[in-house]
């Protein structure tokens, strides 16, 4: 738990998967109150099983559009999160000259899954359940009293 931040920015490896989905489920927590990005690494596609998951829960990241570190236009966020080792990496190094907290959370890659389409469905869910059980750790809507 913490302060809630001003400005916060999810990354991972590709902008398609996590980082998307956390994106989208801070903003449906806490709407306009914060501002929410999220980048990759590297240059990815939205991902269409991470846009079902969410929409499952009322959340609609089809209009996201995956963008990689080069493409911030501003870089002037209270708090990046992490969410796999490369993009760790890479928010540490942008950080290094900026007053700006990095947190990991490890968080596994749904991608990696194979099987029959409910099986990776289902490992989606199981990353969305735990971004929002972190998100709302985090982010308690309590604290909001203070903004």
């Amino acid at each position: 738990m913490g302060e809630i931040p001003s400005a916060v920015l999810f990354a991972c490896t590709f902008n398609a998967v996590r980082s998307p989905m956390a994106e989208g489920l801070l903003r449906s927590r806490l709407g306009r109150r914060v501002h929410v990005e999220s980048i990759g690494v590297r240059e990815g596609t939205l991902d269409l099983f991470a846009v079902q998951v969410m929409d499952e829960i009322g959340i609609d990241i089809s209009r996201h559009a995956p963008r990689t570190f080069p493409d911030l236009e501003d870089e002037s966020f209270d708090l990046i999160i992490s969410l796999s080792p490369e993009a760790h990496h890479q928010a540490v190094e942008l950080t290094r000259m900026m007053a700006c907290d990095v947190v990991f959370w490890n968080t596994f890659d749904p991608t990696l899954v194979e099987g029959s389409r409910e099986a990776r469905l289902s490992a989606y869910r199981q990353v969305r359940d735990q971004l929002a059980a972190r998100i709302e750790a985090r982010f308690p809507i309590g604290d909001m009293g203070s903004l």
